[in-house]
């Protein structure tokens, strides 16, 4: 199969509606809901961070909805690199899909070296590491990912199935384990008074939020992948909302399982919660089989993350808005091979550099303004300046959703600490200088 255009071997549409969720299902999931659990806690003080998980399940149908509109009518390689151009047109639209690519070689490794990080720290409750065998691991881990993904999607496919039925039946044992010693009391101790409506409640309510929302982010990885799933006008929106409704409902459980289970206050301070939730209820044999799943989980996920990620320089590098060696397609294999090494490469050197809670808030931070609200903006003025566009799916309730996304995305950002505030907003200058001097090359 040739791409008409330039003669270059071109993706395939080979991945099923199952497939497609299950590789969103496992991005979503990875190590992040394992590790955010004592973060969330922590920030409420108690079973009221229920909220937070809640609060993030909103966020991510709100935003899904966006997401869904956007996917079904530009099912193509790159997710938001596309939709931003095909939302706001013209110079606004080369700049916006300029500041996205330039965030994503920041932030997409960033993503990847977090899970990474986190897997290395998991694996410490099994083996002892210490700083630099715990980096040894992130940086191996990193290197097998893109051993695993340097293969042809329809393998992909099965493998993602594979990957997600050990996730989830790792999730359910964790939900059901509780049965027998689950402490309702204890688990739903929601100390209602005066102080849930205080600025400190919302700003505590906000923070664990960020970190919630870092374990539900990827219901939309379906749509970098656009240009590989069969009747994606169909498939990605379902594709995102039941991976939304699953997860939420798995998510939801977990927390709920936990808090009846262990005290909040020994749940804030673990680094290994949910294997220490195995081992309470079990002994500490089982606490080191479910250390083993939830690191099958963590290489699970990335091995998505990873996968959606590196279509997006091979989508800007097709356009002509990237290097070209970006596009180049493996001959035989037909995946983006260049692009895959070099968000591997970057995500080999950040796993080496960095630390765990700083990068998540970071991650977030960074994304919320060019990718999450942008886009939300410019499908409320996509509808409004061209309503006889053919629309595959159409967003519910119009306009909505996209309104309550914009104002949960905003609250999470300026509820952060001022340093992540400051650091996402020079990542859009620091993009918005270099498109100028892009420019002004190009015209020279």
């Amino acid at each position: 199969m040739q791409d008409t255009n330039n003669g270059q071997p071109r993706l395939d549409r080979a991945l099923t509606l199952t497939q497609a969720t299950a590789i969103n299902m496992i991005d979503m999931v990875g190590i992040g809901p394992f590790i955010t659990i004592s973060f969330v806690v922590g920030l409420m003080q108690g079973p009221v961070c229920i909220l937070a998980w809640v609060l993030g399940a909103l966020l991510a149908y709100m935003d899904g909805l966006v997401w869904a509109e956007m996917g079904a009518k530009w099912p193509e390689a790159g997710g938001s690199y596309v939709f931003l151009q095909r939302l706001f047109g013209g110079r606004l639209g080369k700049l916006m899909a300029f500041l996205f690519i330039w965030q994503t070689t920041i932030q997409a490794p960033l993503v990847v070296a977090s899970g990474a990080i986190g897997f290395s720290g998991y694996l410490e409750y099994l083996i002892p590491l210490g700083f630099y065998g715990k980096k040894i691991v992130s940086g191996a881990l990193v290197i097998l990912l893109v051993a695993l993904l340097y293969r042809d999607i329809k393998s992909i496919g099965k493998i993602s199935v594979l990957l997600w039925i050990i996730t989830g039946g790792t999730i359910l044992w964790l939900i059901f384990s509780a049965y027998g010693q689950f402490n309702a009391a204890q688990a739903f101790d929601w100390h209602l008074d005066s102080n849930m409506l205080s600025a400190a409640f919302f700003v505590a309510l906000g923070q664990a939020s960020l970190k919630s929302v870092y374990s539900y982010l990827g219901y939309y990885n379906v749509c970098h992948l656009g240009a590989e799933i069969k009747q994606p006008e169909r498939n990605i929106p379902r594709a995102i909302f039941i991976s939304i409704t699953g997860i939420a409902i798995l998510y939801i459980s977990m927390q709920i399982a936990v808090l009846g289970v262990l005290p909040w206050q020994e749940i804030a301070a673990s680094e290994f919660v949910v294997s220490t939730y195995f081992e309470r209820i079990y002994n500490h044999t089982a606490g080191q089989v479910a250390t083993v799943l939830i690191l099958c989980i963590a290489l699970a996920s990335l091995f998505s993350v990873i996968l959606g990620y590196s279509r997006i320089p091979y989508a800007a590098a097709k356009n002509g808005d990237f290097f070209k060696v970006f596009a180049r397609v493996h001959p035989r294999l037909h995946f983006p091979h260049i692009s895959l090494l070099a968000l591997g490469g970057l995500a080999f050197v950040f796993s080496l550099l960095f630390k765990m809670k700083e990068v998540i808030t970071a991650i977030i931070s960074m994304r919320i303004l060019i990718q999450f609200v942008s886009q939300a903006v410019g499908v409320i003025a996509w509808h409004y300046s061209r309503p006889k566009d053919e629309r595959p799916f159409r967003m519910l309730l119009f306009p909505i959703p996209a309104i309550i996304s914009i104002i949960i995305w905003l609250f999470i950002l300026f509820t952060s600490e001022w340093q992540y505030i400051l650091f996402a907003i020079g990542i859009i200058v620091i993009g918005i200088i270099l498109f100028k001097i892009k420019e002004r090359f190009s015209e020279a």
